[in-house]
């Protein structure tokens, strides 16, 4: 016989069953989702933990929580925790037997039985969506490895992914269309020819405007990432069928983030990150820098209410405000967010890593350098490159000690032996140790990396001055090139085009200095582009310069990123279609 103890315990399990039926799946997925981003990253986890059997919906939640947490952190042990968390949603969501039953029984129970076609298709779709998202993850840790076994696994999951991503959006859009056709109070049957169904009145509008949501995230980011591929990978990857129409992904995520499916918030962290991060980086739009800052402030202003301690919306307030050039403001948004992020290492170190990148943009070396340093220390993402940002900073300081014993520790560090940005760490700091370092060639460096992160343009007049002295002042041979380079982009940015264009041009004329800095003529070549591209008398010279840059050189450093602005300067000529 069960004791009062056994019998309460039944009772309180019998509630949470009785509960765990009338949930809307949906909408508990898209609170969890919002509880994370409010700095929820804990509760989160265990609400999406607690109801993951419930139905795909919730088990994709407690997936992507663990994905999450296995990309901030790139431990072996939570990357392998996400890849079998995914596989099992991919499982669940593949199968037809108790799984299905369970999910449609707790949705329509009660209803009447011309709903259930609908709620099926409703359900089938939206297991085929989680099952496509879950391979665009599973194939995001197969890239992190970096191997070419992993990279051949991971296009191919992704080939998947988007067969998936595309015949759903196509059926979600036909359901639409018929569901707009159909006159108010017919209660005739809806169809999609390429749904294979006969949907009645179980599929409701509000139920295809989430899954379009749905669907449109993963839509969009496939569409919008793949414009922003290097021109050469391009022919390799329309040969796997990947699209990349940038203006149909935006819309497609802007419909995402509006939409109330469980990754509306994440389609706004995607639209975010493409205005303020992606956008002024490659120069997608020319060389504007605020090209897409008053949308990015549009989202902001929106969604404030429903974020209003999230140190990820923080985060993105204070890049408007760098980009916006108030760096004083940015950097107070930065400590906000890391404060509010004081649980969450990994966004802590994100807005470190622009602490860091504000202080340099201000010359405030000392406030950069310990920035850098703490991420040299405890991230794991790349300590090679924040070594190098260390010890260039350090220098900058004055401790030029210090900034020696750093810059070697660089080689040590440098692990990724294919990407870069640490092979172009390894090459300035080995470099830099046997010149010995002067606080001239450490500035020298900060204004370096300045520039080739697009961060000039973020400086004040003020700042450029000084170091447009700092760079008149430097007389080393072998950095006479990137000397006139750094100086072109700062008249540049002061509006002194004449003595830029002069500056560019000795720049490319540099033989001496191309053998150490590779990558200082293509990129002289392509601002002196850019500059002619502003006059129309000027257009066509502008446009040679810029094949010139694409055409005649060749395996320097940040090629792949040079290559997507020149491209995308072209394609603002519309003599190119943008891909």
């Amino acid at each position: 016989m069960a004791g009062p103890e056994q019998s309460q315990q039944q009772q309180q399990q019998q509630k949470v069953e009785e509960k765990a039926e009338h949930i809307d799946d949906a909408e508990m997925a898209l609170q969890g989702i919002n509880m994370l981003l409010n700095n929820g990253f804990k509760e989160s986890d265990e609400l999406f933990k607690r109801y993951r059997t419930h139905s795909p919906l919730m088990s994709f939640g407690a997936s992507f929580v663990s994905f999450l947490n296995a990309m901030m952190t790139f431990e072996e042990e939570k990357m392998q925790m996400a890849c079998d968390d995914l596989r099992t949603t991919e499982k669940l969501c593949e199968s037809d037997s108790a799984g299905v039953l369970e999910t449609i029984r707790n949705k329509i129970k009660k209803s009447m039985d011309s709903q259930m076609s609908g709620v099926a298709v409703v359900d089938r779709l939206q297991r085929q969506i989680i099952v496509a998202d879950c391979q665009v993850y599973l194939a995001v840790l197969s890239f992190v490895k970096q191997e070419l076994s992993a990279y051949i696994k991971g296009g191919w999951i992704l080939r998947k992914a988007w067969k998936m991503y595309n015949k759903c959006h196509s059926d979600i859009s036909q359901l639409q269309g018929t569901c707009q056709r159909r006159p108010s109070g017919n209660h005739d049957s809806l169809s999609a020819d390429n749904a294979n169904h006969n949907v009645e009145n179980g599929v409701t509008a509000e139920a295809l405007d989430r899954l379009k949501g749905s669907v449109s995230f993963g839509y969009g980011l496939f569409h919008l990432c793949i414009s922003m591929v290097p021109p050469h990978l391009l022919k390799i990857i329309n040969l796997l069928g990947f699209p990349g129409d940038r203006l149909q992904g935006l819309s497609s995520l802007m419909y995402a983030s509006e939409s109330k499916d469980m990754k509306a918030p994440l389609a706004t962290l995607a639209l975010l990150w493409y205005h303020t991060v992606v956008l002024p980086f490659f120069a997608l739009e020319g060389s504007d820098t605020h090209a897409g800052l008053l949308e990015a402030k549009a989202i902001l202003q929106r969604k404030s209410v429903v974020y209003p301690n999230s140190s990820l919306f923080m985060f993105f307030k204070g890049r408007v405000q760098r980009l916006e050039c108030h760096i004083n403001s940015a950097l107070a948004c930065f400590h906000d967010a890391l404060e509010l992020a004081s649980d969450q290492r990994e966004i802590q170190h994100v807005c470190l890593y622009e602490i860091g990148w504000c202080s340099m943009i201000e010359l405030n070396f000392e406030d950069a350098f310990r920035a850098f340093e703490r991420l040299k220390n405890e991230s794991r993402w790349s300590q090679c490159y924040y070594a190098y940002l260390t010890g260039v900073c350090q220098g900058a300081s004055g401790d030029l000690d210090g900034a020696n014993g750093v810059f070697k520790d660089v080689q040590k560090l440098f692990k990724r032996k294919n990407n870069q940005i640490e092979q172009f760490a390894v090459k300035r700091a080995d470099r830099l140790r046997k010149v010995s370092p002067t606080r001239q060639l450490c500035i020298l460096g900060v204004i370096e990396v300045l520039y080739l992160w697009k961060a000039l343009q973020n400086c004040s007049s003020t700042k450029l001055q000084i170091m447009n002295q700092v760079l008149q002042s430097l007389d080393e041979p072998s950095c006479r090139g990137l000397k006139h380079l750094l100086l072109g982009s700062i008249l540049k940015c002061q509006g002194n085009i004449r003595d830029a264009v002069q500056s560019f041009q000795l720049a490319v004329r540099d033989e001496y200095g191309r053998q150490i800095n590779s990558y200082i003529q293509p990129y002289a070549v392509y601002e002196l582009g850019c500059i002619l591209l502003a006059k129309a008398e000027t257009v066509a010279k502008g446009r040679s310069f810029l094949l010139q840059a694409k055409e005649d050189f060749t395996g320097y450093d940040f090629e792949n990123r040079l290559h997507v602005r020149i491209h995308s300067a072209l394609a603002s000529l519309k003599e190119v279609v943008p891909q």
